[in-house]
């Protein structure tokens, strides 16, 4: 007994005003259209909305599709209906949790954020409007912008100290662990900071994110966040630049392995006493703050870690 209109974009522009008007007016029940009223429709009286194939729209239609209803003091409804027999992938699951979880009022910045998370807001420096926001370097634009406005208003901005640490070591996230490319750049860019941090705390926070969210680390996984803490360690004492190579006859004649160099370290004298005592065949450079270091164990990032502990002190004002 309903009274059903339709309504699509293919329809007569004069056709589709009177069907959306009367819709309005209450001379029909049920208004079965496309999304072309998913924006600049305003109808207080409408409180249900039916949804088929959601998992074919993005995250800003659903959400103003579900801004058609509830615009009056009355309880809407907004039904969001995917088939039974279809897999949802990765990304659409994600933007269907999200539009149901974000339903309180002003939940509107919420969910452009995750929009921006799982779609990327493509090109920041040009005009087109596609790609990965993470390929683009979101958290560079993002503390661009914090610099210049800090320049602007005379504070003084603090550099981020730069580590380099070349280690050869298979360090990666797999694609088995993580599958999304996303949330593998957001785990690289975690990754990224803590590794700028002294204190070696954040690189044991994200361990233990991974473990609770994507199960048992593998071991590039592990081999990843050990380098990440030898950086974070590099940064404690003040060393910015730490290289591992096939050792040279002309450095270490009785070595056949692998030598570290860092620089710049200063060891007091009885650290460089604890270094000949302990590594005869490592080489400190007092006037070029460099120290070689030969390394024995298959494991270099645990090795070259558990030396910097024994042989170079922690900077005072590094914390």
């Amino acid at each position: 007994e309903a009274r059903v209109a339709i309504a699509h974009g293919q329809m007569e522009e004069s056709l589709l005003e009177t069907v959306v008007i009367d819709f309005w007016d209450g001379r029909y029940d049920v208004l079965v259209c496309t999304t072309i009223i998913e924006s600049g429709i305003d109808m207080p009286t409408v409180n249900t909305l039916v949804v088929d194939r959601a998992d074919l729209l993005g995250l800003g239609q659903l959400h103003q599709l579900r801004g058609r209803v509830g615009r009056a003091g009355q309880r809407a409804y907004a039904y969001l209906f995917t088939p039974p027999d279809i897999k949802l992938t990765e990304e659409t699951f994600e933007r269907l949790r999200t539009i149901g979880e974000t339903t309180e009022l002003g939940s509107g910045f919420r969910l452009a954020m995750r929009d921006l998370e799982i779609r990327g807001a493509g090109n920041l420096l040009g005009v087109g409007q596609s790609g990965h926001v993470a390929s683009v370097g979101y958290d560079l634009y993002c503390q661009m912008v914090i610099e210049a406005v800090a320049e602007l208003s005379g504070e003084k901005i603090e550099s981020q100290p730069e580590i380099r640490v070349e280690v050869p070591v298979n360090a990666y996230l797999p694609e088995d662990y993580v599958g999304r490319s996303d949330l593998r750049l957001e785990a690289y860019r975690k990754l990224a900071t803590a590794g700028t941090d002294p204190d070696p705390e954040g690189v044991e926070l994200i361990r233990s994110e991974w473990e609770d969210r994507y199960g048992s680390i593998p071991p590039p996984a592990k081999a990843l966040l050990d380098v990440v803490r030898l950086r974070s360690s590099c940064v404690a004492r003040g060393i910015k630049e730490v290289t591992v190579i096939r050792s040279s006859s002309s450095i270490s004649p009785s070595l056949d392995g692998f030598l570290a160099k860092f620089w710049p370290v200063s060891l007091p004298v009885s650290r460089q006493v604890r270094l000949t005592r302990l590594h005869p065949e490592a080489l400190f450079k007092e006037g070029a703050s460099q120290l070689l270091l030969p390394l024995y164990s298959e494991d270099l990032v645990t090795e070259i870690m558990e030396c910097l502990q024994d042989l170079v002190p922690v900077l005072e004002n590094a914390t």
